[in-house]
């Protein structure tokens, strides 16, 4: 990278993508703000979010390219969700506690339904059937039915020893504190594993792309991608109330579908190009392994860094939402198990997510 100043070198990482275009919505959401005018201001807000996080996510590729696999595997894990966890810190500071826990649930379900129902159909429609490597999807699905098993576990011993999922005794929390050092755990063994054997059970390798930026330049980018995301967040958090109130959503729909479809939207787009170029494999890595990640180690650092905030958020979450995971979790198991997909299954999928989220909109508050 001699020769190209990094100021030239973020400006063209600005224009790299058409989803930067997107970026104009947070001045104008400033200025929605000035006004006075929240609705306008929870939708320009979430808009800004979507470039935002695609910035993060490039800023990180870059610096993991320069540093090396064991560094850069590092990276790639740690700020692959950067955004969703910011925002959900923002969201807990504010005590929307049921936000929060149902953008967990949301960020699985979209990643598993949405995400690689989009693949499998646009892929599928593109080049026909199309075939993934299988260890990688059976490598990716433990790890996340180990993190759904131990998500769900707290849900199971609150209704059968406490009688009621609304019960919130201080076992529970100590519960959900224990199984968030265990996620935290499982988590980093497998950032071990991927140091010693060069196979990262989460994420698809970054491969061996040519950083197209320098340290310095890709350092700055991530610092300005992740302190716009921060006051994005901060304004959104900020509108969620009289947003609800104003489209009639309740909290637990929120966070489901629009606060995590707004803090995945540039991962998404990533794995849908990768189906269209014929990478299915990556595809479906990029899809089930973001929501393995969500489940070890966002939701576990949430729960450990609630009590800074106010109450300790437990891990219980409503029967809906825990029957949700295990629907979507079990119907792409179904669906990958052959190491095939084509453009059918993909609408298979999208069509649960969409029968999902209208139930979602449906529940009372």
């Amino acid at each position: 990278m001699r020769g190209v100043r990094p100021l030239s070198q973020i400006r063209r990482a600005f224009t790299s993508s058409w989803l930067n275009v997107l970026l104009i919505a947070a001045p104008l959401s400033w200025v929605a703000d000035a006004i006075g005018q929240p609705w306008w201001v929870f939708l320009l807000a979430g808009v800004s979010l979507i470039p935002a996080a695609g910035l993060i996510g490039h800023a990180t590729e870059q610096l993991a390219c320069r540093s090396g696999p064991t560094l850069g595997g590092f990276l790639n894990a740690t700020f692959g969700n950067a955004a969703e966890l910011i925002i959900a810190i923002v969201a807990l500071r504010a005590h929307h506690v049921e936000v929060v826990k149902a953008s967990i649930t949301g960020s699985i379900l979209g990643n598993l339904l949405l995400v690689f129902g989009l693949s499998c159909f646009a892929g599928g429609l593109k080049h026909g059937s199309q075939k993934f490597n299988r260890v990688a999807a059976t490598s990716a699905s433990t790890m996340l039915v180990l993190a759904v098993v131990a998500l769900v576990m707290p849900a199971v011993v609150d209704l059968f020893a406490f009688g009621s999922l609304k019960a919130h005794p201080e076992v529970i929390d100590r519960l959900s504190f224990w199984t968030a050092l265990v996620l935290l755990v499982v988590y980093f063994a497998g950032l071990i594993f991927s140091f010693k054997t060069n196979r990262d059970p989460l994420r698809a390798a970054a491969g061996h792309q040519k950083a197209s930026m320098s340290g310095a330049a890709a350092t700055t980018l991530l610092a300005v991608a992740t302190a716009l995301t921060v006051i994005e967040a901060e304004i959104l958090v900020g509108a969620l109330e009289p947003a609800l109130r104003q489209f009639g959503m309740t909290e637990l729909f929120a966070g489901v579908i629009v606060v995590a479809l707004v803090g995945n939207a540039a991962e998404h787009y990533s794995a849908v190009s990768a189906a269209a170029n014929n990478e299915m494999t990556l595809a479906l890595e990029i899809s089930v392994g973001s929501s393995a990640q969500i489940a070890l180690m966002v939701a576990p650092l949430l729960v450990l860094m609630s009590p800074l905030f106010g109450p300790p958020m437990s891990l219980v979450f409503n029967a809906f939402e825990i029957a949700a995971i295990g629907l979507s979790v079990g119907t792409v198991a179904l669906c990958s198990i052959d190491g095939e997909s084509n453009w059918l299954e993909g609408l298979q999928l999208l069509g649960v997510y969409l029968i999902l989220a209208a139930a979602f909109y449906l529940i009372p508050a």
